[in-house]
C-alpha cells in the first residue's frame, strides 16, 4: 500500500486543473493532515502557485480521475491478505456516499455501506481495481498487483486440481476396496466359479492388482474399460444379494 501511495504522490499533474482537482480530492490532507509524509509533500508542491477550482460535474475526464487519485492518496487502502484483493475509501458518511456516485459516474461503480460510524466505498473486483490503478497512474504498482493475482490465481487453480485429484483417489480407493470384499464373499461363498469366465477373469486380476486402475484392469484381461466395469458392477451386486 504505501508503495502505491508513493507512486501515485510522485506523480504530480501537470495541467492547473488537473493539479486544483487533486488537491481538492486530497481534502484534509492537503489541509496538514496527510496519512504519510509523501502524500504531506505532494499536497504542498499542489498548493505552490495559482489554486484553481474543481468542480466535478464541468470537469474533464482526466480532472475527474486527478481528483479520485487525491481521493485515493488521502483516505484509500488497498489489500491483498487473505487470498483477496480489497480496495477502500474511509471517509465520514456524507463523503462516502458522494464519493460512491462519482465512482458510478466514473464507471467504476462501489459499493457503500457504514462501518463504526464511517462511510466506506468499496471494491473487491480485481479488475476494477486494476482499472482504476491503472487510471491513476501507478503503472509498477499495478504490474505489481497483476502479477499477485496471476499467482493467486494459479494457485488456486492447482489447489483445485490437487483437491480433485485427491477427491479421485479416494473414490478409487474406496471403490476397490468394496470391489475385492465382494470377490472375497463370493469366493468364500463358491458363488464366484459359477460365473462366467470373463467375469472370474476381472475378479483374479483385482484381487492380484487391488490398487490397478480401470484402464490397467483391461489391458491385464485382455479386454475394454467399460467391460470391466460392468463385470465390477455385477460382483458388487451378487455380495450384496
Amino acid at each position: 500500500m504505501e508503495a502505491i501511495r508513493a507512486e501515485l504522490a510522485a506523480a504530480e499533474p501537470v495541467r492547473p486543473c488537473c493539479r486544483a482537482a487533486e488537491r481538492a480530492g486530497l481534502g484534509v490532507a492537503a489541509d496538514g493532515r496527510a496519512p504519510n509524509a509523501a502524500v504531506a509533500r505532494l499536497a504542498v508542491r499542489l498548493g505552490q502557485g495559482p489554486r484553481g477550482t474543481f468542480e466535478w460535474k464541468s470537469a474533464a475526464d482526466h480532472c475527474r480521475f486527478a481528483y479520485l487519485r487525491g481521493r485515493f492518496l488521502a483516505c484509500g487502502s488497498l489489500s491483498l491478505a487473505g487470498g483477496r484483493t480489497h480496495l477502500e475509501f474511509v471517509l465520514d458518511p456524507r463523503a462516502a456516499t458522494e464519493l460512491g456516485a462519482r465512482l458510478a459516474e466514473a464507471g467504476l461503480p462501489a459499493a457503500v455501506r457504514l462501518r463504526r460510524g464511517s462511510g466506506v466505498v468499496t471494491w473487491k473486483s480485481g479488475a476494477t481495481i486494476t482499472q482504476f490503478l491503472q487510471a491513476c497512474g501507478a503503472s509498477a504498482s499495478l504490474l505489481e498487483l497483476e502479477a499477485r493475482l496471476v499467482a493467486r490465481s494459479l494457485h488456486g487453480e492447482l489447489n483445485r486440481a490437487l483437491n480433485a485429484e485427491t477427491a479421485n483417489l479416494a473414490r478409487a480407493v474406496a471403490a476397490a476396496a468394496r470391489q475385492v470384499g465382494a470377490i472375497e464373499q463370493l469366493a468364500a461363498e463358491g458363488r464366484l466359479d459359477r460365473e462366467p469366465a470373463q467375469v472370474r477373469a476381472v475378479a483374479r486380476a483385482r484381487l492380484d492388482a487391488p490398487e490397478a486402475t480401470l484402464a490397467d484392469l483391461a489391458a491385464s484381461v485382455g479386454t475394454s474399460r467399460s467391460a470391466v466395469q460392468r463385470s465390477l458392477e455385477r460382483l458388487e451386486r451378487l455380495a450384496m444379494r
